[in-house]
């Protein structure tokens, strides 16, 4: 059977990440570090020198900015070799080139927080759920798994989520609480993810119609006979878990 991944993972930066403008990589890298500082750092305990391992982590722009907040004791993974060989040529020397499974069987390590960017869609259902298992046992106790993933209860919800051809499972906030509580994890929360402009007229711009695409949604879910307490509308969802 031929396999797909070898062939989109081997250049998956210059095919699918960085498709608009391959040689704006820098610009790319300090966009996405960003982004992560202000949106995935806040949840990082306030403890700087726990263990902290980033799973797919790209071209290493999360790891970035949990250096530049002080943590110190980081690692990524990543299957691509493109995206490593970006990662560490941007400095990013805590990147490394591995297959992940291969990685958890080892076990030589553990974690207290794992993270996940834009990575469990790109997993079978049976796959992910191995994962997702596979990673509690390299969590310390009480360790912290944290994802983001595209979410299906999002408007235009197939823009983020086949928009890259190697997505496989695609959730949103009920799947996502399922399968975590199915798989063990304690104080599993899943929470909208950051939207944000950095020009400051378009985000007030951007703000305003938001508010008015909720209340859009909300109004249709109460036409349906069902309720919106329980649904994010956001992009991404970022899934939350304890082992």
């Amino acid at each position: 059977m031929f396999n797909y991944r070898e062939i989109f993972y081997n250049r998956y930066f210059t095919s699918q990440v960085g498709k608009t403008d391959p040689s704006a990589t820098t610009t790319l890298f300090e966009e996405q570090k960003w982004f992560f500082s202000r949106e995935i750092i806040p949840l990082l305990p306030k403890d700087k020198t726990i263990s902290i391992l980033d799973i797919g982590c790209g071209i290493g722009s999360l790891l970035a900015a949990a250096k530049e907040s002080g943590y110190t004791a980081i690692k990524g993974i990543d299957i691509s070799p493109e995206q490593v060989k970006i990662a560490n040529t941007l400095g990013v020397k805590e990147v490394f080139l591995g297959n992940l499974n291969d990685f958890i069987k080892e076990g030589n390590e553990r974690f207290d927080v794992i993270t996940g960017m834009d990575i469990i869609e790109h997993f079978s259902k049976d796959e992910l759920t191995e994962l997702v298992l596979s990673l509690k046992g390299i969590l310390n106790k009480d360790g912290m798994l944290i994802f983001r993933t595209p979410n299906m209860d999002s408007p235009l919800s197939t823009v983020f989520s086949y928009g890259d051809f190697t997505h496989e499972c695609l959730l949103n906030k009920s799947s996502a609480m399922q399968l975590m509580n199915s798989c063990g994890y304690q104080q599993t929360q899943v929470l909208p993810s950051m939207l944000k402009l950095n020009n400051p007229v378009k985000e007030m711009i951007r703000k305003w119609l938001w508010l008015g695409t909720v209340l859009n949604l909300k109004i249709q879910l109460f036409s349906s006979a069902r309720t919106w307490h329980q649904v994010v509308f956001t992009p991404n969802i970022l899934i939350i878990g304890r082992a």
